[in-house]
This record gives C-alpha cells, sequence and structure tokens, in this order.
C-alpha cells in the first residue's frame, strides 16, 4: 500500500543496525525541516530501554525494546521540537502549512484562488461558474468577452478532509473560508472567449486581474473525436486524479469529447480520461454503432463472449460479489455505449460459468448485457478489442484437486512483496523500512503455501525495484488463482500511531471481496490481532481484474509494540502459517 510516511523517508536511513551504531537515541521520522498541512504529528524512533526519552520536557512512553511514536499538535508555522535521552538532543524543525487561502495585505485576491485556474471548453448553454477569494465587503465582479458577471459572497462551505482521513477516523468535513465569492453564466454560441477579467473594488479602490484559464465554447457540430492510445485508458469522474476511476477504456475505444478542463477531456458517456491517453482522430463523426449477433466460444478454462460492433465504443462493468444465495445477485453486468441492439438471437450453450445471459436497451444509447452466474465465487475477466469487436473473457474456477495432504494442489498463486529497490515504504523505529519486512513474510508464506500443494509466483524475490505497472503486467501474465500483496502499514501525519494497530485488508473488485473478508476474520481470529478493518479502496494492486486481488495490511510499522512482533521471527513464521490456512480454508468454501 502506498505509504505516505515512506514518501518522506530520506537516503540517509540505513538498516537498522548500521544507523543505531551511530547513536543510541534515533529519530527516523520526522526529518527535520518537515513540512505538513496536518494539525499534529508523530514522532517515531528508538533509544536503549534503559533511562528517558523526553520531547520538548515531556516524558514518552515507550515498549520494552526501546521504541516510541508520540503525537505532538502542530501551530501554525514553525514548530521547533526537543528530542532528549540522557545527554543527547536532537532538534527537529516542523512547519505547518495553512490549508486556507490568505489575503494579501493591501488590495487583491488571494493568492492562486481565481477559477477556473485552466483552460476550459464546455458545449453552448452549460453553466460557466467563476470563484475567487477576496477581502469581506469588497465588490467582485468577472468580465467575459461581453458579459460582465457579479461575483456574491457565498455561505461558507464544508471542506472534505483527503480519503486517507478514513484510515485515521478523522474524515469529518470542516467549515472553509467565509470569503469566497462566485457566480455563474451561459453562453449560447460557440467561441473563444479568451481569458476573463476579475475585478475587485474596495474603499474606492479597484484592481484587476487576468484568469489564468482560456473559455472557449464548443460547436456541437464540429465535436472531436478521440481514441484511447494507452493499453488501458483512466476513465474517472471527474478532471483530475482526485476523482474515481471507473472502468478502464481498453485500446482502440473511441468517444466525442464533450468538454475540457486542461489536460482533461470530457467523454460524451459522461467519464474524463487525460488527453495524454489519446488521441485525435480528424474529421470523424461522433461514434455510434449496432450490435447483432454475440459470439460465443467454451474454452477449457474460461469463457469467451464476443460483441462485433461497427466501431470500439465506451464500455463499463458491473460486478456482484456472489454471496447472496439467490440468482440475482451472483451477475456481471457489461454496459455498451453510443450502441443500439439489435440483438435478436444469441447463442449460449450450457456452460459450467453461465446460468443465462439477459440484455436490454436501457436508454437510446446503452445496452446492457447481464450474465447470470452459477457460482457464488468469481475468478477473473478480461476486457479488450479486437479491431473493432469486444471481446470478454471469463474465467472458470481453478480446478482443486482437494487432495489430503496438497490441498492446494493445482492452484497458482501470485504473492507480491510490497515496496521494494529505492522504495522502502513505511519505516520502523529502528529505521528497518517495510520493503525488507514484506520480503521475509512473502517468503515464509510462499514456502507454507507450497507445502500445501501450490505453485506460488512471486513479482520480486529480492530487493529490487518493481513498479506498480509492472506487478500488475505479471498478474495480468500469470493469471493464477488468486494474487495476494503484502505489506505492512503506517498512517498520514495526523494518525494516532502509538495506539495504532492491527490486520487490514483492502479489496476494490467484488470479486475480491469474499477473499479479503474471508482473511480478516481468520487472522484476527486465530492470532488474536487487533481488528485495524477491511476497505474498499482503489489501490494498484487491488485493481487488477484478472484474478480476486487483494492487499494485506499485516500490522504497523510505526506503532512500538506491534513492529516488536513484526521483526520477531517466531511471529513471522505463526504469521505466514496462519494465512497459509487461511487461504486453504477460504479455497475449499469457495463456490
Amino acid at each position: 500500500m502506498k505509504k505516505l510516511l515512506g514518501l518522506v523517508v530520506f537516503n540517509c536511513l540505513l538498516t537498522s543496525s548500521v544507523a543505531f551504531a551511530q547513536t543510541s537515541l534515533l529519530v527516523v521520522f520526522p526529518p527535520t525541516n518537515y513540512q505538513t498541512s496536518k494539525e499534529k504529528i508523530f514522532f517515531i524512533g528508538t533509544a536503549p530501554p534503559d533511562g528517558e526519552v523526553l520531547i520538548n520536557g515531556r516524558l514518552i512512553n515507550r515498549s520494552k525494546a526501546g521504541h516510541f511514536s508520540p503525537s505532538f499538535p502542530l501551530q501554525l508555522g514553525e514548530n521547533v521540537f526537543k528530542v532528549r535521552y540522557q545527554n543527547q538532543e536532537r532538534e527537529i524543525k516542523v512547519t505547518r502549512l495553512s490549508t486556507q487561502p490568505e489575503l494579501p495585505q493591501g488590495l487583491g485576491f488571494a493568492k492562486d484562488s481565481l477559477t477556473p485556474a485552466v483552460d476550459i471548453a464546455k458545449l453552448p448553454g452549460e453553466l460557466i461558474c467563476f470563484g475567487a477569494v477576496a477581502p469581506p465587503q469588497a465588490g467582485v465582479s468577472v468580465k467575459l468577452a461581453e458579459q460582465t458577471i457579479p461575483l456574491l459572497p457565498q455561505p461558507p462551505q464544508a471542506q472534505l478532509p483527503a480519503n486517507s482521513g478514513v484510515l485515521t477516523g478523522r474524515n469529518q468535513p470542516t467549515t472553509s473560508s467565509p470569503n469566497k465569492y462566485q457566480g455563474c453564466t451561459t453562453v449560447a454560441n460557440a467561441a473563444d472567449l479568451g481569458q476573463p477579467q476579475y475585478s475587485l473594488t474596495l474603499n474606492g479602490q479597484t484592481i484587476t486581474e487576468t484568469g489564468k484559464g482560456k473559455i472557449e465554447i464548443l460547436a456541437p457540430a464540429q465535436l472531436p473525436v478521440v481514441e484511447v492510445s494507452a493499453t488501458s485508458g483512466v476513465a474517472r469522474t471527474g478532471p483530475s486524479t482526485d476523482y474515481s476511476r471507473l472502468t478502464p477504456l481498453p485500446q482502440g475505444t473511441r468517444a466525442t469529447v464533450t468538454g475540457r478542463e486542461g489536460d482533461w477531456l470530457r467523454l460524451d458517456y459522461g467519464a474524463w480520461i487525460n488527453s495524454k491517453e489519446t488521441r485525435i482522430i480528424p474529421g470523424a463523426v461522433p461514434p455510434h454503432t449496432v450490435i447483432r449477433s454475440v459470439g460465443y466460444r467454451r474454452l477449457s478454462d474460461r469463457t469467451e463472449i464476443r460483441f462485433p460492433l461497427q466501431m470500439p465504443i465506451p464500455v463499463s462493468v458491473e460486478q456482484s460479489d456472489g454471496q447472496s444465495p439467490t440468482f440475482g445477485d451472483r451477475t456481471f453486468s457489461l454496459t455498451l455505449y453510443n450502441t443500439i441492439a439489435q440483438t435478436d438471437t444469441i447463442r449460449l450453450d450450457d456452460d459450467p460459468l453461465i446460468y443465462r445471459l439477459d440484455w436490454q436497451q436501457v436508454s437510446p444509447k446503452q445496452v446492457k448485457y447481464t450474465f447470470n452466474l452459477k457460482n457464488f465465487q468469481q475468478w477473473g475477466y478480461k476486457l479488450k478489442y479486437d479491431n473493432t469487436t469486444l471481446v470478454l473473457t471469463l474465467r472458470h474456477a481453478p480446478k482443486i484437486h482437494n487432495r489430503k495432504r496438497l490441498p492446494l494442489s493445482g492452484i497458482k498463486i501470485l504473492l507480491d512483496p510490497g515496496h521494494g529497490g529505492k522504495e522502502s515504504g513505511a519505516i520502523g523505529p529502528t529505521g528497518y523500512p517495510e520493503k525488507d519486512a514484506n520480503l521475509v513474510i512473502s517468503k515464509l508464506l510462499r514456502d507454507e503455501l507450497v507445502k500445501r500443494g501450490a505453485k506460488v509466483v512471486m513479482t520480486r524475490e529480492d530487493d529490487r525495484d518493481v513498479s506498480l505497472v509492472e506487478r500488475q503486467q505479471i498478474i495480468e501474465k500469470e493469471e493464477p488463482a488468486i494474487a495476494l500483496s503484502i505489506h505492512y502499514n503506517a498512517l498520514p501525519d495526523d494518525g494516532d500511531a502509538e495506539k495504532t494497530r492491527g490486520f487490514g485488508t483492502f479489496w476494490y473488485h467484488p470479486q475480491a471481496h469474499s477473499l479479503a473478508i474471508f482473511l480478516q476474520n481468520h487472522v484476527v481470529k486465530t492470532l488474536k490481532k487487533p481488528h485495524y478493518g477491511v476497505f474498499w479502496n482503489n489501490l494498484a494492486l487491488t485493481r487488477p481484474a484478472a484474478a480476486p486481488s487483494v492487499l494485506l495490511e499485516l500490522g504497523f510499522m510505526i506503532n512500538p509494540q506491534e513492529f516488536e512482533e513484526i521483526v520477531n521471527p517466531q511471529e513471522q513464521r505463526k504469521m505466514a502459517r496462519t494465512l497459509a490456512d487461511g487461504v486453504t480454508e477460504w479455497f475449499k468454501a469457495a463456490k
């Protein structure tokens, strides 16, 4: 799992033995001159268990081995902390940055508060909204071509925390600055309107400032058409990486562009994609297709459904988790956009996976195909274009031999030891990096799974760089029965490292939900570990669809007591056996 703590680990940190030999007092986080926008910060480090460690004169709690991770509040601006052990002292400066726009001392708008801040393009008649942060009682307006739009003061709005807030329980909205001015307008005809001019009047003085973003109104009859050039185009709910992902668009997908915001394109079915993942098709008309016959082919380990189309169009997938005892919850649905059905004949034999295929024209431009499945558990799928034919591959259940001594015989399992090489991941109190802990437990788990008959594939077997894309590609190529990404945890700056501990699981596709829940319950119950939680999370190693993929956070590197368990060889072997037993039991139950 991507760790916020791991992002700030500096290169001077060596292994725990080297770092510890340099000084008996070690603080691995935060580094000096660290910057954060959080209201508090935790300190991670260690010192010999004899004696006391004080931070700004406060005696702090430590584990039996001498590790510590207390939290301290931060004031805006510079905060100085003095960490003392016996006659040793370290001074660490932490600067808390404001999250609110700051007004200038004189007449003016808050820095970088004018919106839109990038070039945008809209359809005729769509709302175009402008915003600025300005002093109270000011008169604010914006001139766009021949229009002057008043920007009026808005009531305070809730400011939402980052998604990481759910990991610390600090995910409640807060009230933002009340000095926001906003206003909207529409433009009926296609035009290049240029950059808006913002005006601020206060106490008889007026200033103007030119906005950074240009405004364009698109001509509906001349909308550009793009084709997805990336292997898998990342479709999102909005125009930045802050927005949620949607079903990836297979390479070759074509769509009409109905809006633009900076580098992001709004496609005709509502999703956004970065323009760098597309190419413009000059002179192309808006893509649409009819669909007639639907092809069917059953292979030894998968079922293939082929949808012949006139051109590649956007698609989306809906998948149930299969845990309901009714057929209605065992479904896999595929929606084709800009498509009209002429599907009068579909061949579907008695298939080991599919009970029935239904379809309906859910809107004038959308056709939905619903596969009612025979089994609760789904084992992965692939989606691609073969020229203009959409190919959906649904994997069958793996053949489990159910041998008493080798209960996982015939099962391929992929293990992904998180991080590696330059990516250290989280750091324990002694400077010991998560990447090493991940590799140790992954090898132990591999050995336990092999003892039970499984074939195990590892994304890395030593300390090397393996990118997230490469890990995903390995899963795609190997097509394991399941994929487990092995990690140890950390927290954002405002987390409580001293009190937060426990086992957690992360899943994304519904086909992985059962595995995540089962392993979470099994480990927590068997090892009597604290229950950190089960999370739906859009992570690089939960996104692969070719197999049920789960990311496991086995414990917290930054928690002093739990770290002692993490580096304990006996506890490592116990965790590996428990995970292997959990995997074995899940395969017995999966149907």
